[in-house]
């Protein structure tokens, strides 16, 4: 059981949805990014995504290609990013942080290395979503046997024959992407997403998350109702590149998870074993 699992039993047995927030790692510098990154579980955040700054960011839209630029500009690293999270763990050892990236960084430190420094400074679960499925061997199995879980992203052209395939060995919640293109492009319809959602559940038992698109705490609340919650990272990392305070940029975190959250679901009863 990881921080993951743990949160999405805890939220279940509530009957509650997650919220999920991603902001860029040193964006728009370490010290503020650090800052904002310990807030966000105060601020209703469920589980944290902590984006890896990459010089060539194939599925991010000009958001948060810009707040990596901002990073890397910055001098973040790699290392850096992990050193964020350890020390963000000296102060909450519960919120789970899932690492969202692309391969080349973990690639270039080595898998061994980097998985045993992940799970050192407290990350929970990895993104990484220029691996697919057929590279299982490359980086999803050795971080499952590491103690990581590995979160597979699912999209609207993800169909019924290429879905079980998606589905192996992902675990922790699957990324169910709402619209087809980059991310901050459009936004999500619950009315598109509910049918797609419930395809997919048919089909497994791990929760299915939804993000790209949820831009208000209504939109947060109407996609958290089809699935069980939602994730926001444009939206934040607009805010943050436009140098809002930190508090302002918090509260408005707060709002998107209040929106999240005012969605009921039916308690579960917490596995037994």
């Amino acid at each position: 059981m990881t921080r993951i699992d743990d949160t999405f039993q805890r939220l279940q047995a509530d009957g509650k949805k997650a919220f999920v927030a991603y902001v860029m790692a040193g964006d728009p510098d370490y010290d503020t990014s650090l800052e904002i990154v310990k807030g966000l579980p105060d601020a209703g955040v469920d589980i944290i995504e902590l984006g890896i700054p990459f010089t060539d960011p194939m599925a991010d839209g000009p958001t948060i290609q810009l707040a990596g630029q901002r990073a890397l500009d910055g001098g973040q690293t790699l290392q850096k990013t992990l050193d964020m999270a350890a020390e963000f763990r000296k102060t909450d050892a519960s919120t789970p942080i899932v690492a969202m990236g692309y391969y080349n960084p973990i690639y270039n430190r080595g898998v061994e290395r980097f998985l045993d420094d992940a799970k050192a400074a407290g990350i929970d679960g990895l993104i990484v979503v220029d691996l697919p499925p057929e590279e299982d061997e490359e980086l999803c199995i050795p971080a499952q046997e590491a103690g990581l879980n590995f979160i597979r992203l699912a999209t609207p052209t993800t169909d019924d024959k290429r879905l079980p395939k998606v589905l192996q060995n992902t675990s922790g919640f699957l990324y169910y992407v709402s619209i087809t293109g980059i991310t901050g492009a459009a936004e999500a319809q619950a009315t598109d997403v509910g049918p797609e959602v419930a395809r997919i559940k048919a089909a497994t038992d791990i929760p299915v998350i939804v993000g790209f698109g949820i831009n208000t705490p209504d939109r947060a609340e109407a996609i958290a109702s089809v699935a069980d919650g939602a994730v926001v990272g444009s939206a934040i990392v607009k805010l943050i590149g436009e140098g809002r305070p930190v508090p302002e940029i918090l509260e408005f975190v707060a709002d998107l998870a209040a929106g999240a959250h005012r969605v009921t679901a039916t308690p579960t009863e917490p596995a037994s074993g």
